[in-house]
């Protein structure tokens, strides 16, 4: 990341905030950024996304940018550090439905930021938004991801057999997901009341 980048990060809008982190809209300036973090051999393999050229991700955001079924957030840290990406996509309004996505930054996974992330995240399309279902996706042995969707109250209700082909050779996906009754019975503060 280059110094620009680092210094603007503190004077980002922040929209949306969860428990020790916080929301601000994706730019396409962010296409460096989010390449890097795409890159790593980890985050590669477990969202069976092969890293492309950082051309065709910038292409990318920019089209992100311009699709109203989509809200596109990086993750900050109180201190304006950029951690991950996190998104509400595929929303159907009229269906009451969306997707997430989550990928943080390799030096940030393991410290509860996903946990927070994703609760932030559902408080948006709960609270704010007339999501009735958000649904979320990942390898069945991605034991991480797991462990963070179920520490944000999503529910595994399926599996998507041989659904997604990397480095030669097939994956099963989980499909889970939290419904909004689920997400009103959870006890914890909502983003509001931070």
């Amino acid at each position: 990341m280059s110094e620009d980048t680092a210094a603007s990060a503190d004077e980002r809008a922040r929209c949306w905030r969860g428990r020790g982190i916080a929301f601000t809209p994706l730019e396409i300036a962010d296409a460096e950024l989010l390449h890097h973090w795409r890159s790593d051999a980890v985050a590669a393999h477990e969202t069976g996304v092969w890293p492309g050229s950082l051309y065709e991700l910038t292409e990318r955001v920019e089209r992100h940018l311009d699709d109203s079924s989509r809200d596109d957030f990086v993750l900050l840290l109180p201190d304006g550090t950029p951690i991950g990406l996190i998104a509400l996509h595929d929303q159907q309004l009229s269906e009451g439905t969306a997707e997430a996505y989550l990928m943080l930054a390799p030096e940030h996974r393991g410290r509860r930021h996903g946990v927070a992330a994703l609760d932030a995240l559902t408080d948006l399309a709960f609270g704010e938004l007339p999501m009735q279902r958000v649904e979320a996706f990942t390898h069945t042995d991605n034991a991480a991801a797991l462990a963070v969707l179920a520490a944000a109250g999503f529910v595994q209700e399926g599996v998507r057999r041989s659904s997604c082909l990397h480095r030669g050779r097939r994956y099963d996906n989980a499909v889970l997901s939290l419904l909004r009754p689920e997400w009103e019975a959870l006890d914890r503060p909502r983003s509001w009341e931070l």
